[in-house]
């Protein structure tokens, strides 16, 4: 299986904290969209995709809708987009992207976080590739395939794991296009969809250098301000 899609099931495990800091991330990006534009899907793209990438994330339409209520409003708060790039244990590499109205105090908590847990601010980003990842269940890889390229979308892979799970990664600037070509061929729910920063290789730790990573990520994704964590290691 493609591993943008472990990884990022893997972050996205459920516990109280998580489940907390995964509606906040919903709610800000889903504001700030609506906030860029008209708040409504059908005439703001930025917010339809905000919106379609929280739904594969189980977030409850009640969530959705308050942060549309109050983009609506009188509300002008300024979230900044950041991103943070780090070392943690056993040479693993991290891209932390952040939405803060608070810019000082994002880069803060992730550089305390880092130290705190083994890790460091280092530049590890050229290590890593932007692209826009899909993720399905489905068995017809072929179809798929097919279907994404008479559609003239840059197909960077396509494969399915043991799951029946399929991962498609395209160019950032088709995700949207992409997602909509595999509505239009059947596909009705996406597990992942969104651009991610996908490792150009993966690495496997063990024993007390894997636990220690998995604190660090766990830390990342409990603070305020992050968005997205992502590494290059299998999970």
């Amino acid at each position: 299986m493609g591993r943008a899609y472990e990884v990022r099931k893997a972050s996205m495990a459920a516990t109280s904290a998580k489940k907390s800091a995964l509606y906040m991330r919903a709610s800000k990006e889903i504001y700030v969209a609506a906030k860029s534009g008209v708040p409504d899907p059908k005439e703001n793209l930025a917010l339809r995709a905000a919106i379609e990438k929280f739904k594969g994330q189980s977030i409850p339409k009640d969530v959705i809708e308050r942060a549309i209520e109050k983009a609506k409003g009188k509300d002008n708060t300024a979230f900044i987009p950041g991103r943070y790039e780090g070392m943690g244990p056993g040479g693993s590499l991290i891209v932390i992207d952040t939405l803060t109205d608070n810019v000082n105090r994002a880069f803060a908590e992730v550089r305390a976080t880092l130290n705190h847990k083994g890790g460091k601010i280092a530049n590890v980003a050229y290590n890593f590739q932007e692209l826009g990842v899909l993720a399905f269940a489905g068995t017809d890889v072929d179809s798929v395939t097919e279907n994404l390229i008479m559609s003239d979308i840059d197909v960077k892979e396509v494969k399915k794991d043991e799951d029946d799970i399929i991962e498609v990664t395209v160019a950032p600037s088709d995700l949207a296009k992409a997602r909509d070509a595999l509505t239009e061929l059947g596909v009705s729910e996406f597990l992942v969809n969104e651009i991610q920063m996908v490792p150009n290789d993966y690495i496997t730790l063990e024993g007390e250098e894997a636990q220690k990573f998995k604190n660090l990520i766990d830390a990342l994704d409990e603070l305020e301000d992050v968005q997205a964590v992502f590494h290059n290691v299998n999970l």
